[in-house]
């Protein structure tokens, strides 16, 4: 029987590389992954659905599905999840020394929909008592100008946007000064080649694991989505791709694990992925509903707060429901 040919396009992961080699095959599917940066496939898919299926902020993806005729519907298989703690960099001239000085000042974001910075502002807000509309957000490129939001918003009018100049940067302009803070998934250039003048608000891990620790919430960043029209023709794709990248990720797993040779260029890799383990367990990278509902309820409230869906959507309403349970022998 002939297999359906689908193109996914996602990110070089070790947790995705047997997909990209071929190492795991998918049920019924012959797979074209095209391995992208995010920015590329994230543009793509959002602006002219160019894959069948592809690596998807969470954020735009929980715009969209508000939107008419919502173009994509998700599996719960979580290619990027970050602590986003050590993304909020404040520049040197700015007189931030903790969270709470954040208040008033200006914060660059390449684009306030951004998953990363849904989460950061969520985080302050719980954690730290800093509402969201008491910064004012400067969106633009982050290390080229001319950045724009991918997705129209409607914010309510307490949300203070402000585009940057057609030739500004917000990387140099935190260098310089202009802005206070910057929320981002990428480190700005300068954080490194102007160290003097870029700093991480919290420069160490203790703060996040204490975050994990007292929430038991590994921040979710990006999903995979099949466009919901090949979904619709072919709903048996969803699980195919969910066992499959279960597959992928198991093969890391056990690379991860090998101390006979290290599989990787760190050197205290052993030591790392016990660390790891002792403090997250087993499947500390988690696919699936049930094991990841309560942090998606979360980035759901945030991302109402936040003004980015009118209403706030349920958990269950971002998958296909063929995902959300399995069978059981």
């Amino acid at each position: 029987m002939k297999k359906l040919p689908l193109t996914l396009a996602c990110w070089d992961y070790d947790r995705t590389r047997a997909l990209a080699d071929g190492r795991v095959t998918v049920d019924g599917v012959d797979l074209n992954y095209v391995s992208l940066p995010v920015e590329e496939t994230f543009f793509r898919m959002l602006r002219f659905r160019e894959f069948d299926a592809a690596e998807l902020s969470l954020s735009s993806y929980s715009v969209s599905l508000l939107r008419d005729d919502p173009a994509f519907i998700a599996i719960p298989v979580f290619p990027s999840r970050f602590f986003r703690h050590s993304c909020i960099f404040v520049s040197a001239k700015s007189g931030i020394k903790t969270a709470v000085d954040l208040v008033g000042k200006k914060v660059g974001v390449p684009e306030y929909q951004m998953t990363a910075p849904v989460w950061i502002r969520g985080i302050l807000h719980d954690e730290y008592g800093i509402d969201a509309a008491s910064v004012t957000h400067h969106t633009g490129g982050e290390e080229e100008p001319g950045r724009e939001e991918k997705l129209k918003l409607n914010l309510p009018e307490k949300f203070k946007l402000k585009p940057i100049g057609a030739t500004q940067t917000l990387s140099q302009m935190i260098a310089d000064g202009e802005i206070d803070a910057l929320f981002t998934a990428r480190a700005p250039s300068t954080f490194y080649s102007q160290p003097d003048k870029v700093k991480r608000l919290f420069p160490d891990t203790e703060t996040e694991r204490a975050y994990f620790k007292k929430t038991n919430i590994f921040p979710i960043m990006h999903v995979i989505v099949i466009r919901r029209d090949v979904y619709l023709a072919n709903k048996w794709v969803a699980q195919s791709l969910f066992k499959a990248f279960e597959a992928a990720k198991k093969i890391t797993y056990d690379d991860l694990c090998i101390t006979a040779a290290l599989k990787t260029s760190l050197p205290w890799q052993t030591s790392a992925v016990e660390d790891v383990v002792g403090l997250m367990g087993q499947d500390w990278w988690s696919y699936g509903f049930a094991n990841n509902r309560h942090v998606l309820d979360v980035f759901l409230r945030y991302h109402h707060e936040q003004g980015l869906s009118p209403r706030r959507l349920q958990p269950e309403e971002l998958f296909a429901p063929e995902t959300l349970e399995a069978f059981k022998i």
